[in-house]
């Protein structure tokens, strides 16, 4: 039940003394699939730099479960979203390809914001429509339950 958005294969430089993934590089994957997800509701880099509009993590839930090492392949993978006027509320998964286990997951709230002003705004009706299509196309395969944030948005 989630929505493929990318893969990483785990590289040296990631790897800490403990011989697994530093946790620091669990919150880069996580941020880099999300940024893939933030493009298809034209809310990305491209926004940030065109319309000076982007969206601020201000609260996050991360679970690390199992381990990541050198050299896995991890896929990271949408398991719910949801949104008001001003927040989106995400949960990720890291899954290791290879044995399918989930390695962590990350759940999260974040604000969109004017660049210029530097305040909270709404969302435009265009990416609203765009949000509400995506969770109406994936809505069943979304897993609703453990999701400390809910109560966060305002609908």
């Amino acid at each position: 039940m989630s929505v493929y958005l990318k893969s990483e294969k785990i590289i040296k430089e990631w790897v800490d003394y403990n011989n697994h993934l530093n946790m620091a590089y669990y919150i880069l994957i996580f941020d880099q699939a999300c940024e893939v997800l933030l493009e298809k509701f034209k809310m990305g880099a491209e926004s940030a730099k065109t319309e000076k509009r982007s969206t601020m993590v201000v609260e996050t839930n991360t679970k690390y479960i199992s381990e990541v090492k050198e050299g896995n392949e991890v896929d990271t993978m949408l398991t719910f979203f949801d949104h008001d006027k001003k927040r989106l509320h995400l949960k990720l998964e890291i899954i290791e390809k290879k044995t399918k286990k989930v390695s962590a997951s990350i759940e999260w709230l974040s604000l969109y914001v004017n660049l210029e002003t530097r305040k909270v705004t709404e969302f435009e009706n265009e990416k609203i429509m765009i949000m509400n299509n995506f969770i109406e196309k994936n809505k069943n395969d979304f897993n609703y339950e453990d999701l400390k944030f809910s109560s966060k948005l305002k609908k």
